[in-house]
């Protein structure tokens, strides 16, 4: 059984899997520290110090704090600034990957073109031409 682990373990796909999981997680805190750091300071400082991260609704009255930590600590509220934060985040990783499939696409026809497999269609099968060929005579009717 512990061979048997090993040989699903070990196989290209599943460490190609924890690969891409990893370069993902790390990708994810890149583009968190892009949006927290880079993009919401340049919106706060052309919205005249606009900061979405804390920008909530109290949902009870008693609740007084002036950021979204303590607010949570009074009670409930809706935090959608942070939402804001998320949404951006969001959005920035989508354009990346759309870039970069986009990209990685771009590449495959420049390569499929000088290979010349873009122009040429895919091979018939012999047992598909064969059924083709029966189809004809039968439509017609003659025989061979």
């Amino acid at each position: 059984m512990w061979n048997e682990f090993k040989q699903f373990a070990l196989r290209g796909n599943v460490v190609d899997l924890a690969i891409g999981i990893i370069i993902g997680a790390a990708f994810g805190r890149i583009v968190d520290s892009l949006v927290g750091d880079i993009f919401m300071p340049i919106i706060g400082a052309v919205t005249g110090g606009l900061d979405f991260s804390n920008y909530f609704t109290a949902l009870t009255g008693n609740i007084t704090a002036g950021s979204l930590d303590e607010a949570k600590k009074q009670g409930a509220v809706l935090g959608w600034g942070n939402f804001i934060t998320v949404a951006i985040n969001f959005a920035i990783i989508a354009w990346i990957l759309f870039l970069l499939v986009k990209g990685m696409n771009r590449l495959r026809r420049a390569e499929d073109a000088k290979t010349g497999t873009a122009d040429k269609p895919a091979e018939i099968p012999a047992d598909v031409k064969l059924l083709t060929e029966i189809r004809d005579l039968l439509k017609t009717g003659r025989t061979a």
